[in-house]
């Protein structure tokens, strides 16, 4: 059987990602997936050369891939793409949440100037909630990308019609509301919030 591995990373490649997703949506009821890039990854390559480019999207490839072992694939230059099976979408957003925060907070995997930050955008899309066919939902997890760009980088975004929404399973309905009325307040997205907390809790708790 052929296998479809990119010669750089290591990681599968955009082909084995539509055959593995397109395999999860059918099996399983429910599967995210999650496409990233490196911020500012042209500048990088046009201030150091394209051999420290590289060396970031090996080092990259590595997080990735001890993180989601077999569920990292590199789909083309900068952009990689994480398949999540069995995940809600708050689940999926709060996975890649942690994944980004942890890039930013830990500059040193890199290699390069002191100076230079490697952070990553993400988009976060799901089966069946967001589309129901390979296609449909790979243009929403990039719509969300882009999306993430659009409003400042360095963060984690839902397709542009979803907001997270938040089940009763997980918080209590006078959490939901005090939640709602905050965001307006502070004229912030819910998922913005949570965005915030979550990285008050990793502060906190997270000594690695």
């Amino acid at each position: 059987m052929e296998k479809h591995i990119d010669s750089l990373t290591g990681l599968s490649d955009r082909k084995a990602l539509e055959i593995n997703l397109t395999k999860y949506m059918h099996e399983e009821e429910n599967v995210a997936v999650a496409f990233l890039d490196v911020d500012h990854f042209k500048e990088i390559n046009d201030d150091l050369g394209s051999a420290e480019g590289d060396k970031v999207l090996q080092a990259l490839a590595s997080i990735l891939s001890n993180h989601f072992p077999e569920q990292a694939y590199r789909v083309s230059g900068d952009e990689f793409a994480i398949l999540l099976p069995d995940y809600s979408l708050e689940q999926a957003f709060l996975k890649m949440e942690t994944i980004r925060a942890k890039v930013a907070d830990n500059q040193n995997f890199h290699g390069l100037p002191k100076n230079r930050q490697i952070t990553l955008t993400v988009g976060v899309a799901q089966h069946p909630r967001d589309a129901k066919d390979f296609e449909s939902l790979t243009r929403a997890a990039e719509s969300a990308l882009m999306t993430a760009k659009e409003i400042g980088r360095n963060q984690v975004a839902l397709p542009p019609n979803e907001e997270m929404v938040l089940k009763s399973c997980y918080y209590s309905s006078t959490s939901l509301r005090r939640l709602k009325a905050l965001a307006e307040i502070q004229s912030k997205k819910e998922s913005i919030l949570l965005r915030e907390a979550l990285e008050d809790l990793l502060r906190k708790y997270d000594k690695r």
